[in-house]
């Protein structure tokens, strides 16, 4: 681990009481959503993070402390490094602050997370689906959305599929 990385590391453990997780060279520090705006707003302006590369969440279900994890991960030019920040979040009423005003490439990720796992981001300037259409009922990459099923078609089933498939009337 570079000098650089291994300071913010360090620091981090100690303002924000985060946990550090390395694997196969990549460092993913664990916080508290209580200390995301203060922990972002330290990696852009002290430590040169200055890139949001992505933002996503992960779906633990059925799991409901934590059910969530907020991924974020950013790059610093200056010092081409990559860290990834986690916050776990109660599969209850999912919602964290959002960082659109630190990184403003934040809005549509954020949308994104929100329209596909159903997180909130408190304090989001445009809360909108992005990704389904505004009627869609639900969150399609929770674990417990309900999957649409249909049977495949073989030699062997195709007389009973095809007795029970909607063709176009004439």
């Amino acid at each position: 681990m570079s000098e650089h990385l291994e300071k913010v590391v360090q620091d981090f453990q100690e303002r924000f009481s985060a946990n550090s997780h390395r694997y196969a060279g990549e460092t993913t520090l664990i916080l508290s959503r209580e200390h995301l705006l203060e922990a972002v707003q330290s990696l852009r302006d002290e430590y040169g993070f200055d890139v949001l590369i992505d933002a996503t969440a992960v779906d633990y279900w059925p799991e409901q402390a934590p059910r969530f994890h907020v991924v974020y991960q950013f790059y610093s030019m200056t010092h081409n490094l990559l860290l990834r920040l986690r916050v776990p979040l109660d599969g209850n009423a999912p919602h964290i602050d959002t960082i659109e005003g630190i990184f403003p490439n934040a809005n549509w990720k954020e949308r994104e997370i929100w329209d596909m796992f159903g997180i909130t981001f408190d304090g989001h300037s445009d809360p909108r689906r992005i990704l389904m259409p505004y009627d869609w009922q639900g969150h399609p990459l929770r674990k417990d959305y309900p999957l649409g099923y249909e049977e495949p078609q073989f030699s062997f089933n195709y007389e009973e599929i095809d007795r029970r498939k909607p063709y176009a009337k004439e």
